[in-house]
């Protein structure tokens, strides 16, 4: 799998619900934390401690790469002055082709953690990734 493969399992797993930049930032850094095998092909990701923790320029590319290809979606928040991501209904049935290819155990760690971020607040989210990757905190602003 490449980069572009998780970013669209993420957003599919969600079923064309929408993830805030925090979220999908900090999902993609779970899975490529925790399952770095899953990106066989091309660059893995390269997260750097930021404002808000874990950061990757690319996370982001990979998205509007999706969104080019039909498959992402990006739109402006409702709630705020950011976009927000989500799978197309090709997105979804392609990305749900993605997820099922891969091993149970990789497809359910995937699935959950994009759940998981998905139901966090902001500082809550923020939160819980400095106090399990404390070295992420490096470079933050956010304050708790």
């Amino acid at each position: 799998m490449t980069r572009r493969d998780i970013v669209l399992a993420l957003l599919a797993s969600a079923r064309g619900q929408a993830f805030t930049p925090a979220q999908l930032q900090k999902a993609a850094f779970l899975v490529s934390e925790n399952v770095p095998e899953l990106i066989g092909e091309g660059p893995a990701f390269n997260f750097v401690p930021y404002d808000y923790g874990p950061f990757d320029r690319s996370v982001y590319d990979e998205a509007s790469a999706l969104q080019r290809e039909g498959l992402g979606d990006i739109r402006p928040s409702p709630w705020g002055r950011w976009s927000v991501y989500a799978a197309t209904a090709e997105g979804i049935e392609d990305g749900t082709q993605l997820l099922n290819q891969m091993d149970e155990r990789y497809r359910k760690y995937v699935c959950d953690t994009a759940e998981w971020v998905r139901s966090q607040s902001f500082g809550g989210l923020v939160k819980s990734i400095y106090q399990a990757y404390p070295a992420m905190r490096a470079n933050s602003i956010f304050k708790d």
